[in-house]
């Protein structure tokens, strides 16, 4: 399992007129949390993109909870459980400052080729980056 953290304060613009989060947002924090973890993994999109290779999201489902509220402080997770084959499927989880999970899902991401927008299977380099840090 690869597994991966990144905290964000809930900003005013992301708030409606409750101070509570637009549903809508909850997907950018888990965009957020993605490129983070690929980030940190040494892997970041910009580096998949130059093999060829883009990852356009085939779903997303996200599960409500408790609302965010303007002023806290969510910790977005990221899991990566299996390797990919032709998806990439990370689920996310959402907590708030005192630990209540906000919502959670799971984003899918497939594999085209950047020249001719089909659909693709992973790339072999990429399946041996998933293996070894699946493994680890």
């Amino acid at each position: 399992m690869m597994h991966s953290e990144l905290f964000l304060d809930v900003r005013y613009y992301e708030t409606d007129q409750m101070g509570i989060v637009h549903h809508s947002n909850y997907i950018r924090y888990f965009e957020c949390g993605r490129t983070d973890m690929l980030r940190k993994l040494g892997l970041p999109i910009e580096k998949i993109e130059q093999t060829g290779v883009m990852l356009p999201v085939v779903s997303v489902e996200c599960r409500y909870k408790v609302p965010a509220r303007l002023g806290d402080t969510l910790k977005v997770v990221c899991i990566i459980d299996e390797v990919p084959r032709a998806r990439l499927v990370i689920r996310n989880e959402i907590y708030n400052q005192n630990d209540m999970l906000v919502c959670e899902g799971d984003v899918v991401l497939g594999f085209i080729d950047a020249s001719t927008r089909r659909p693709v299977r992973c790339p072999a380099a990429l399946v041996d980056f998933f293996e070894k840090h699946l493994n680890d």
